[in-house]
């Protein structure tokens, strides 16, 4: 056995507060150490050429590396070790960057502490075994959650590769929230424009299968071969002849309200969000229907020329198979009707939300884009818009930026000048945050040219007077009391999580943070992969975020996703638990703590029932190991042996 040590300086990271070359000297006199030496980078090109060189030299037959988290390079210095000829797992990894260097400011402690680490990694390489990966045939065809924008780019970019695709989303149209807005900040953009060609384009793309009206209930199984239980909800109308006429929805009596113009107007019981749905196809909502509420009405079914209403369908489960899942759910608005009772908490109706705002200005709007009152239906004068409802507040928990809200109050003030001319616009903000390309120049245009009023500070009051709504602010940078008299009041409201994120991310075994906002595996290196495998992240599903950040996101998975299945098959870590069947007693404890259902039963040639690890699944987390009461289930890599070395040896130091 020929250990070599090798002792990273990270330039000053590590070596402004350990003595690297005494922790390499305290290392050649460890035993089985045959070699040990500095390097000032590790993981540059010459730091893993010197690791080579040093195993081929020295003929080592393990490694150990002092440097980093094995979390950010272990996998670059397996493959460095392979290159040099050994087991890519005859290497260990000590972290005495982030455990040492970054937390200590005493140098003799901090190298003293790295001499411990090293000597703990040096007795647990002396324990390693070669591991052998095996390889696992991929599923060719991939799921997107969410038919927004980000959705939307990720389902074209993965068809576009040749990969079929499935669009799965829970509305009755694509589009997302992006197809609620009248224009785009920075380029005033208008976004139906943008936004149509691509949901026809997913329309009609021979590699995508558009399922709306559906949602996940089920996955099952790993990367690159997950099995899904899709849900799709009974609308009473059969999609494949419906052909969009309108007819059902202009003669039905049935009064709903307007969820995709977020309560602006209403709806029917039977409808199509707006003209340019994808697909063009109409929805009934049985709760609002007559003929289910009062068992008299059907009218919608008399009127259809394409004979498209069915009253007996039903809802289905249809499953299929997935390599790869991109999770592009989206985001929602914040409830701020519940925290914010200085506000109106909802009961005044000339305070609205940024979004039934946006509605009102759109052109294909329930006000057809005439900015009015809702109290009244008379065009305002004075619109004021208050940012930061819901985030950056940590007085309700919320201390998260939107990070649109800045961008879209200026866009909203902008198109108010436009919609009519002799109005003013006041802007209330904590302050101002526009780091995209051409976001500075637009909120200062929106202040220069259109007139709109900034005002530093936070609004305590808003309370109806004469008809008007009063706002009673603070202008922090004058220290005055503020008080405006305004016809309309815009709330700029931050932005959560998708409705029912987080129950998704448990049925797909992904973390998610207390906002239910989607976690990444790593926030820099890997922005776009969730910690099980073949699942991946696209938009403001994993926080709040613009449309080109969102599009650039939905790119970067779909590429990760025609990156894994590209090749057919995957190699698996070898990583992982293995029972020893022999010893299982059949208590299954190991099943109940599993997160990642990798436990099976299986029963043996003599009859027993055991456990047994499905490898793919696994991803080496140890909590079976944990659970098993006859401790019958290593983790490779991770073994008892190696552990117990570990220990032994800070023991006796």
């Amino acid at each position: 056995m020929r250990i070599g040590v090798f002792v990273c300086m990270c330039g000053n990271n590590i070596a402004a507060t350990v003595d690297t070359e005494k922790v390499a000297e305290a290392a050649r006199s460890m035993r089985d150490v045959y070699h040990a030496e500095t390097i000032k980078y590790s993981c540059s090109d010459p730091g893993q050429r010197t690791i080579i060189d040093a195993v081929e030299k020295k003929k080592l037959t393990r490694v150990v590396l002092a440097a980093c988290s094995p979390r950010m390079h272990e996998t670059t210095f397996r493959r460095t070790v392979k290159a040099a000829g050994l087991n890519p797992f005859m290497f260990e990894m000590v972290n005495i960057r982030e455990h040492v260097s970054w937390i200590h400011s005493d140098m003799e402690e901090a190298t003293n502490k790295s001499i411990d680490l090293v000597a703990k990694g040096v007795a647990r390489a002396r324990k390693q075994t070669p591991l052998t990966s095996s390889t696992v045939p991929l599923t060719g065809r991939v799921l997107v959650v969410g038919g927004g924008i980000a959705g939307i780019q990720a389902a074209l970019d993965i068809a576009d590769s040749g990969l079929p695709v499935t669009l799965v989303e829970r509305d009755s149209t694509i589009g997302g929230n992006m197809a609620r807005l009248d224009k785009t900040f920075p380029t005033l953009d208008c976004s139906s424009c943008i936004l149509t060609p691509r949901m026809v384009d997913v329309k009609n793309h021979e590699n995508i299968e558009l399922m709306v009206n559906a949602e996940v209930d089920r996955v099952r199984g790993y990367i690159g071969n997950f099995e899904v239980d899709i849900r799709k909800k009974a609308t009473c109308v059969d999609e494949d002849k419906c052909t969009g006429c309108f007819k059902c929805e202009e003669k039905c009596p049935g009064k709903a309200p307007d969820e995709f113009n977020q309560g602006i107007g209403e709806s029917k019981a039977i409808s199509i969000p707006f003209p340019q749905a994808v697909p063009l196809v109409a929805t009934l909502r049985k709760e609002y229907c007559r003929l289910f509420i009062r068992g008299k009405c059907s009218i919608c079914q008399k009127v259809c020329p394409a004979d498209a209403i069915d009253y007996e369908q039903e809802e289905r489960i249809i499953t299929e198979k997935y390599g790869a899942i991109v999770v592009a759910t989206g985001y929602d608005l914040f409830d701020w009707t519940k925290v914010y009772p200085e506000y109106g908490g909802g009961r005044y109706p000339d305070v609205v939300t940024s979004l039934q705002y946006e509605r009102m200005l759109s052109a294909s709007g329930p006000t057809g884009g005439h900015v009015q009152r809702p109290s009244d239906g008379e065009e305002p004068r004075n619109v004021v818009f208050i940012c930061c409802v819901g985030s950056r507040d940590e007085s309700i928990g919320r201390p998260l930026c939107c990070s649109v809200g800045c961008m879209y109050a200026a866009k909203q003030a902008i198109l108010t000048k436009e919609h009519i001319p002799d109005s003013q616009s006041y802007v209330f903000y904590i302050d101002i945050r526009a780091g995209s390309k051409g976001y500075e120049e637009f909120t200062r245009r929106a202040q220069k040219e259109f007139g709109a009023i900034y005002l530093r500070g936070r609004v305590g009051l808003i309370y109806p007077r004469d008809g008007r709504m009063v706002v009673m602010g603070t202008d922090t940078l004058s220290a005055d009391q503020v008080e405006i008299e305004a016809d309309l009041v815009v709330l700029v409201v931050g932005l959560n999580a998708a409705a029912g994120a987080g129950e998704l991310a448990r049925k797909l075994n992904i973390s998610y943070d207390q906002y239910e906002f989607l976690s990444e595996s790593h926030p820099k290196l890997r922005p776009v992969e969730t910690n099980t495998g073949g699942i991946f992240l696209a938009g403001a599903c994993q926080g709040p975020k613009d449309i080109p950040d969102s599009v650039a996101q939905a790119s970067a998975a779909a590429s990760k996703v025609i990156g894994l299945l590209s090749k057919g098959e995957m190699e698996t870590s070898p990583l992982v638990a293995e029972v020893d069947q022999k010893k299982c007693i059949g208590c299954f404890k190991c099943q109940e703590v599993c997160p990642y259902q990798a436990i099976e039963e299986q029963t043996l040639p003599d009859g027993r029932l055991v456990a047994h690890v499905i490898e793919s699944l696994c991803q080496g987390c140890g909590l079976c190991n944990v659970a098993c009461p006859p401790s019958v289930i290593p983790l490779k890599g991770y073994t008892d042996d190696q552990l117990l070395a570990e220990t032994l040896e800070l023991l006796r130091r």
